[in-house]
């Protein structure tokens, strides 16, 4: 921590911040990260949510003790609503289900979010809000109503996917002619900016549902005193300059790149010799799939830890082939329930990553220097699997979004992994993951552009 942030943290004794992220694990394993990152500073953090999502983030927590940072950061929980499918009790096939159930139960929290704010605001001598770009409307009325609070959103997606939806939605609003795009694509996207053609649609990637929770926080979100992006400069620096040419347009011209959060590093003498293959918390697999992606890594044989999340839960477990754990026990290792994912990325042995290119997974693996084999399932995912594959180079394609809908068969999952783990086209996509996570990782010791970030925002909030 610099001499200048030491200094104003002297000064912050009545400063609190409250933590307003999204109700998904996903979101809430940012917030936490960010949380334990702040609560460095000295500086007291408020984190709100539903009881039971609060309870399953906690014990999801790896890399660090929270009990260590229990002086800073404060836990309030409120009731879950008994309508909320939470992703751990939800059946796989009703995952559209739970999506709208979190949806709506986000949108209850408005009133004692606000309350808490205002109780608190008698207390201190500023209250700084960090709320999830999908909260605005929950934290709207504290803002704008109570004249200590400033607030900052909290963007929890890749900047290159928020950039790249931003240009398309300036070209696509505006019918902007061809002539015309290009000046403003000139003047709003700087050099190094790559946007590949045709970018997955939002339409494609999101529920009607779910596009409109995202327009009603647009909506509401005109009260942001910054931006907070889950982003390092190594990796997405002209994807942030073309965010802070777009805020600016919006009257918004502070914004700081935060991440990333991973607090595990790598030691030893790396062998790459096995793939971990896993599809986040709230994705679901056809028996029919799962059956084709076990026959698939068998066939590769390539080492391989696969987490199959029982996302059936409540209808059976999941349907791995009989006789299929048996039968690849030299060779692979199948987990059924939460894994560590960044201690296994991090460890020496792993050289390769089957994922559904959740932001939070392709951090974590570029960060570690695994390359990754890119199979999307929603939301902001189809443009991160493209950062990955067509922007960083560091991966390779097993499901194409065009094929969204189709069973990806054995030989196809076969070569993909045989191409990530033992081709020359597979060790140069190795080596250029592993220089990025070399570089990430230089940047968040001490002088490092994430440590600089960070100083800047807390001198901000403390000044």
């Amino acid at each position: 921590m610099s001499s200048l942030v030491a200094t104003c943290c002297k000064k912050h004794d009545q400063i609190a911040i409250v933590m307003v992220p999204f109700q998904v694990q996903g979101h809430l394993n940012q917030f936490l990260h960010l949380s334990r990152l702040i609560s460095s500073y000295n500086i007291p953090i408020h984190f709100l949510g539903f009881t039971t999502q609060i309870t399953h983030a906690k014990a999801r927590i790896h890399g660090w003790d929270l009990a260590t940072k229990a002086n800073y950061i404060h836990f309030q929980e409120f009731p879950t609503p008994s309508s909320f499918m939470s992703s751990n009790n939800s059946s796989g096939k009703n995952i559209s289900k739970l999506i709208v159930s979190v949806l709506d139960a986000s949108l209850t929290l408005r009133e004692p979010v606000t309350a808490f704010i205002k109780n608190l605001s008698n207390t201190t001598r500023r209250v700084v809000v960090i709320y999830d770009s999908m909260m605005a409307y929950t934290v709207q009325d504290a803002v704008t109503s109570v004249k200590i609070v400033e607030a900052y959103c909290f963007h929890a997606v890749s900047v290159f996917s928020y950039s790249s939806l931003f240009w398309d939605a300036i070209k696509n609003r505006l019918h902007l002619p061809s002539f015309v795009a290009k000046l403003a694509k000139k003047f709003l996207l700087p050099s190094g900016t790559y946007i590949p053609e045709g970018l997955p649609t939002i339409k494609s990637s999101f529920t009607p549902e779910f596009a409109k929770y995202l327009r009603l926080q647009h909506s509401c979100n005109k009260f942001s005193s910054g931006n907070l992006y889950d982003a390092c400069k190594v990796l997405e620096g002209p994807y942030l300059e073309t965010l802070a040419r777009f805020n600016k347009l919006l009257r918004i011209h502070k914004q700081w790149a935060v991440g990333p959060f991973n607090p595990v590093t790598i030691s030893g003498i790396t062998h790459h010799e096995l793939i971990l293959v896993s599809f986040g918390t709230t994705t679901y697999l056809s028996t029919e799939q799962i059956k084709e992606i076990a026959i698939g890594l068998e066939k590769s044989q390539h080492k391989f830890i696969w987490v199959v999340r029982d996302a059936t839960k409540g209808e059976g477990e999941v349907q791995i082939p009989k006789g299929y754990e048996n039968r690849v026990k030299e060779k692979g290792i199948i987990v059924k329930d939460w894994a560590p994912q960044l201690e296994i990325l991090a460890h020496t042995s792993t050289g390769g990553f089957m994922s559904h290119c959740g932001w939070n997974s392709c951090m974590e693996s570029i960060t570690m220097g695994v390359p990754i084999a890119t199979w999307p399932m929603q939301f902001d995912q189809p443009r991160n699997a493209v950062f990955v594959t067509d922007v960083l180079k560091i991966g390779v394609v097993v499901k194409h979004w065009d094929r969204r809908d189709d069973i990806i068969d054995s030989t196809t999952i076969k070569n993909c992994v045989k191409k990530l783990m033992a081709s020359t086209e597979g060790d140069e996509m190795r080596m250029r993951a592993i220089e990025f996570g070399k570089k990430v990782r230089e940047s968040m010791k001490n002088g490092g552009d994430h440590q600089m970030e960070m100083d800047s925002f807390i001198a901000h909030i403390t000044r």
